[in-house]
């Protein structure tokens, strides 16, 4: 998961947990184009967004899918669980809460 690198020029599909710091505010969400949505995040592309508003651009865990189909019920699945379930998830893989995609930018 956290040491695979994500290709530029490939379709992955991927579900995603941002937070704005250590055990705070959490977002779950689905992608075709993790990269290029999380330059958005990053970037407050849309300010009146939760992110945005909230600060919240660290990308804390993430998984990759062979389609959007299996991606998009892993997202549902996580948001229905309880926040503690997803930060056990994001600290079994990531226990410093570091920003995966910190390398990914310059």
């Amino acid at each position: 998961m956290a040491n695979v690198k994500v290709p530029n020029s490939m379709k992955q599909f991927s579900t995603y947990i941002l937070s704005n710091r250590p055990w705070g505010r959490l977002y779950v969400g689905v992608t075709s184009n993790l990269l290029g949505r999380l330059y958005k995040h990053k970037n407050k592309v849309y300010p009146k967004s939760y992110t945005a508003s909230c600060g919240i651009d660290k990308l804390v865990w993430y998984e990759l899918h062979d389609n959007i189909w299996s991606a998009i019920q892993r997202e549902k699945q996580i948001k229905n669980w309880n926040r503690d379930w997803k930060i056990n998830l994001i600290e079994e893989e990531n226990p410093e809460w570091k920003d995966l995609s910190a390398e990914w930018f310059d």
